[in-house]
């Protein structure tokens, strides 16, 4: 009789929880007042070893699991039987990962990683928030946001030629100043979009103290800190914002509108830009 074969020796793992969404109160296209459930993004940053690897921005409802298919991912472990436990404690925002035998070459390999467009990972958060130049006062003439001219570039955007309509897959941004589009840029990251209008507006001197910015992805934390960093103080969106997204555009008194088609959109931060739709 045959001997049924071992089942291989699984990591031991925290059950660390956190609340996925948190209330938050926006303003609609009208100028009324709403709450709604904003996703609660979080950082964690991973521990391999006692090496820190990489800070994830995550919801945070399975982070041991993240953890140990983000190792497996990037073949850092070849399976889960090589790594010894994952310990994720919320208090400190970190993900300690002991491995069994140990990541050959772990050195090496963080020296020579490159950055995937995948969604959802960055490792820039805290040195980007100390180099944000202040952002225009709301009320200015410049950073207003009328509703006719959001409703403007929301059709203009709608019918604007665009990869994406032709084989989907990928996420666009434009940069806007004075009710004309400046530059439009198309990417399978959102990400790199953001990072293609950053250079072209670096080339062509364009400061974005007077523009607005389009995107078609998520409003997270990341991609209010690189909105900030252009000096662009009004960022649109037809995806919603994360409750870490809209905390920090707070902070930084940046406008950020989601959820934005047609004639309707949410403002999550900077209502003080907004001038609502008339009754």
């Amino acid at each position: 009789m045959t001997e049924p074969a071992l089942r291989p020796r699984l990591p031991r793992l925290t059950t660390a929880r956190a609340p996925l969404t948190r209330a938050a109160l926006v303003f609609a296209q009208d100028g009324s007042q709403r709450p709604i459930q904003l996703a609660a993004e979080r950082a964690l940053t991973l521990y391999v070893d006692n090496q820190e690897l990489v800070t994830l921005m995550t919801l945070g409802q399975e982070p041991e699991l993240l953890a140990l298919g983000y190792l497996l991912n990037q073949a850092l472990v070849q399976g889960a039987e090589e790594v010894e436990s994952i310990t994720v404690d919320w208090d400190v925002a970190a993900a300690a990962v002991r491995t069994v035998h140990g990541v050959s070459g772990l050195a090496e390999r963080l020296a020579r990683r490159t950055v995937t467009t995948g969604c959802g990972q960055g490792t820039v958060f805290g040195d980007w928030l100390q180099r944000v130049p202040p952002l225009p006062a709301a009320g200015t003439a410049p950073g207003s946001v009328e509703h006719s001219a959001l409703v403007h570039l929301l059709e203009a955007m709608r019918a604007h030629p665009s990869v994406h309509r032709e084989a989907g897959s990928v996420h666009g941004t434009a940069l806007w100043r004075g009710g004309r589009m400046l530059v439009h840029v198309e990417d399978v990251g959102r990400h790199n979009a953001v990072d293609t209008v950053a250079g072209w507006m670096a080339m062509e001197h364009v400061d974005g103290a007077d523009c607005w910015l389009y995107t078609t992805g998520r409003l997270t934390s990341e991609m209010v800190l690189k909105a900030a960093h252009l000096r662009v103080p009004v960022v649109v969106s037809r995806n919603g914002a994360t409750a870490m997204g809209q905390e920090l555009a707070e902070r930084l008194e940046l406008t950020l509108i989601g959820r934005a088609s047609g004639q309707r959109y949410l403002c999550y931060s900077g209502a003080a830009r907004l001038r609502p739709a008339a009754d």
